[in-house]
């Protein structure tokens, strides 16, 4: 489809219009923000549109159809995918050897391990392998609870950055402000670099990278703009 508008506009209820007329997701259900930047933002992605519509162009729009369509029609059983990263989380499987790869992992690793198992009073399982072995109960029902209070948008931004990085924990922390971005990319992305380091760069792997590093991107800064609003009550609050 090309553009067909001249205007984009944003609504009393935070509704994206074009010319006057309300943006629908593919199903039929209103685009409606939950945030003043996040609406800015989704509605800057419609203005950028030149010629025709490329959906990879527009990933804000994207994760938020995904919050209104798919998460709110059962946010439980959304919510319920995403915990189930804590029973095989990346940052819990560790390797045997080289020692520099051991030392590596326990340095980026054991930071977020230490901040989740403090802010939800868990216990993790640190496995040497790859075979998995499972976690307490109390750590995965208390993780889940953590997941399952967010609103379907923060669960819609959360999702990515949990499946490309392979780690629930990784993910709270950057959600919360306990981790920057930049942290959690280099966390989740510790083994590749390790193999790269040693073995030379794959140009394919690299492409699959940018990829995954694109979405991450959109997602972070998908959250980013939902919690701005609370941000900012939560500071006139001080």
């Amino acid at each position: 489809m090309k553009r067909f508008w001249q205007d984009v506009g944003i609504d009393a209820e935070r509704g994206i219009r074009l010319d006057g007329k309300p943006v629908r997701t593919p199903g039929r259900l209103p685009l409606v923000l939950p945030t003043d930047a996040l609406a800015e933002a989704v509605a800057d992605e419609w203005r950028r549109i030149v010629g025709e519509i490329d959906p990879r162009a527009m990933p804000l729009t994207g994760l938020a159809n995904a919050a209104i369509e798919r998460v709110t029609a059962d946010p439980a059983l959304f919510a319920a995918t995403i915990a189930a990263y804590a029973e095989s989380d990346l940052l819990c499987y560790r390797a045997e050897q080289p020692v520099p790869l051991v030392e590596r992992q326990a340095e980026l690793w054991n930071p977020p391990l230490a901040w989740a198992s403090q802010r939800y009073d868990v216990h993790f399982a640190i496995i040497a392998g790859i075979i998995h072995q499972p976690q307490p109960d109390a750590t995965i029902e208390r993780l889940a609870v953590a997941v399952a209070v967010r609103d379907p948008f923060e669960l819609a931004g959360l999702s990515p950055i949990v499946t490309i990085t392979g780690s629930l924990v990784l993910g709270l922390a950057l959600m919360e402000g306990a981790m920057e971005a930049e942290t959690v990319w280099a966390a989740a992305n510790l083994d590749e670099d390790w193999q790269a380091e040693q073995w030379g760069i794959d140009p394919l792997a690299v492409q699959a990278r940018e990829v995954r590093r694109a979405e991450f991107d959109a997602a972070v800064r998908f959250l980013h703009l939902r919690q701005a609003a609370d941000e900012a009550d939560h500071s006139a609050l001080a």
